[in-house]
């Protein structure tokens, strides 16, 4: 087992995604809010299908009289449902009760019908939600195309190609920025060694672009092999990220 990363809740998992400050990282348990043993916990529908899950997840908890009441927060960026005291009265909902069930919030394309950094990224960076973890894991008697797949993603969202700063220089010709910082990269790289600690993985995988972005991801890249020396029991070693995934499919 694995987990690779990269720069670039036990009731239904496949639709919870839980949102923990930074805080919850550490090893210090998780107060959640609760009043008379009855738990709050922060509901986002978000767009598409994400209004429909969050009905039969509240369906499926009424049914099974869990003690947890819901803060919604119908928050769209395609809708226009999101101003500035709409997301923070959102974030100290998220701050407050520790846990928060979140639909997929539609990003527009364009930037003439939505500002530069997303509702999504705003989000991410008040809380300073910094970590994405995906898990990817074929299950046994579902025919696939793939098998013995068992792997986490751990993704930094809150900067790099998510630092939303970009401007058209003249007309025609647009300048992106891509900022990378030593502090979080070694908070990224500390968090995947620490996330295969606590889950039995025994190898940390740093997926980059160095070859091409020589200092963005060059620096990165250090933060990962420096990091790993403190970890001595998980196996490091680190992929460009297009042979990463060429390994991910041919080895599969």
């Amino acid at each position: 087992m694995s987990s690779i990363l990269s720069r670039s809740s036990k009731l239904l998992p496949s639709i919870i995604n839980n949102i923990l400050p930074a805080s919850a990282t550490t090893s210090a348990p998780t107060r959640l809010y609760s009043n008379n043993g009855v738990h709050k916990v922060t509901m986002i529908p978000g767009d598409g299908i994400g209004p429909e899950l969050m009905y039969a997840v509240k369906q499926v908890f009424q049914s099974a009289n869990v003690p947890v009441v819901f803060e919604e927060f119908w928050v769209s960026e395609v809708q226009d449902r999101c101003d500035d005291e709409l997301i923070d009265n959102l974030v100290a909902s998220v701050v407050r009760n520790k846990v928060a069930l979140k639909g997929i919030l539609a990003t527009p394309t364009w930037y003439n019908v939505s500002d530069l950094q997303s509702v999504n990224m705003n989000i991410r960076k008040k809380i300073d939600l910094f970590a994405n973890v995906v898990r990817v894991k074929s299950i046994e008697g579902i025919e696939i195309r793939h098998h013995g797949i068992d792997i986490a993603v751990v993704r930094e969202q809150t900067e790099g190609e998510y630092s939303a700063l970009e401007h058209e220089v003249v007309p025609g010709v647009v300048e992106s920025l891509k900022i990378v910082t030593r502090v979080k990269s070694e908070r990224i790289a500390k968090f995947a060694f620490d996330y295969a600690t606590k889950h039995g993985r025994n190898k940390v995988t740093a997926i980059h672009k160095a070859n091409i972005q020589k200092l963005a991801d060059g620096m990165f890249l250090d933060c990962c092999i420096k990091v790993s020396k403190l970890y001595p029991k998980i196996e490091f070693n680190h992929m460009i990220v297009d042979n990463a995934c060429m390994q991910v499919i041919s080895s599969s």
